[in-house]
């Protein structure tokens, strides 16, 4: 395998502005729709393509936390619920309590990538950011459905203010440790705490995450984030060297919390080909980006939908 460019290995960054998700979210789920209406002959059926209930299949759709509108366009293109549904949050942000029941409802769980854009890390752990924290805490907590919360995800890479060229481990270990112990502190129970780091590759200056481990006691899963952006990739070069440098960390179960392939005619094998990794190292699932960044990661055309379906029906969760 090549080496990856630090511009392929970078996510696409325009999901981050609430803004640009407001103007493309109607345009997208209509895309969606339209496209699940030309899938139908593949997708014909009941919900015998729906994952086992506590599903790790995952997605992120422009659109949330504003709707739900853009989830359930993707449920119906694929003919597969989404177990997991992702959205991003800024720091002051609150706990999107309404959208997070609407996934509830649809019997998903909601992940929220929390992002420190522009906050002091050391400010964050050394309390000045408390009352956010509790606030936030007290949501979650009186929510009582499960959550699964992720701080400053791909702290690894170069290309966000928490990143290890503007903030050393040492610190961002401190904001996170400090974060779960003052949900600990007022008795939070149904947050599932995923650490997200981006794939690694040294010649894209995206480092081993060993580095900003923060401890068993206060990680509950472990998320890697990386997309095929090559038609030569594969499940186990893409990803297989950070699952590795995970495994010499901890033996938390990992979700691959953002990936994708390009909407090209390749992408169907890609589908196949993630979900045979997802099986041959034992992970708990993946959440599909089905949106455009610097390529247009959204699922494409009926062989794509119909290679989505087919792996649900296949994948089964660990343990079950």
């Amino acid at each position: 395998m090549r080496a990856r460019t630090a511009q392929e290995l970078r996510p696409p960054r325009w999901w981050r502005d609430r803004k640009t998700v407001t103007r493309v979210a109607a345009a997208s789920a209509g895309i969606l729709l339209a496209t699940a209406a030309t899938a139908a002959v593949v997708l014909r059926g009941p919900t015998g393509g729906d994952p086992p209930a506590d599903s790790y299949l995952g997605v992120f759709t422009p659109g949330a936390p504003r709707s739900y509108t853009s989830v359930q366009a993707f449920a119906t293109a694929t003919g597969v619920r989404p177990g997991v549904v992702v959205y991003y949050s800024g720091w002051r942000e609150p706990f999107q309590a309404r959208f997070a029941a609407a996934v509830t409802r649809h019997h998903g769980v909601p992940l929220v990538q929390i992002d420190p854009t522009g906050i002091s890390l050391k400010a964050i752990a050394s309390g000045r950011y408390d009352d956010y924290v509790r606030s936030y805490a007290a949501s979650v907590k009186a929510f009582k459905s499960r959550v699964v919360l992720s701080f400053g995800h791909e702290m690894n890479a170069w290309w966000y203010s928490w990143g290890y060229r503007h903030v050393s481990p040492a610190v961002f270990i401190s904001a996170w440790r400090h974060i779960v112990t003052i949900f600990r502190r007022q008795g939070v129970t149904n947050v599932t705490w995923l650490w997200t780091v981006n794939v690694a590759d040294k010649q894209a200056h995206i480092l081993s995450p060993g580095p900003w481990w923060p401890g068993s006691a206060y990680v509950t899963w472990v998320g890697i984030d990386g997309y095929y952006t090559q038609p030569s990739w594969t499940f186990a070069s893409l990803f297989g060297p950070t699952i590795k440098a995970v495994r010499r960390l901890t033996l938390d179960p990992v979700l691959i919390s953002e990936t994708a392939a390009p909407a090209t005619s390749a992408q169907p094998a890609k589908i196949a080909n993630l979900y045979a990794g997802i099986r041959a190292y034992g992970l708990l699932g993946f959440i599909w980006f089905n949106a455009p960044g610097h390529q247009d990661w959204r699922l494409t055309g009926p062989a794509s939908f119909t290679a989505f379906r087919k792996g649900a029906r296949t994948y089964r969760p660990p343990g079950s």
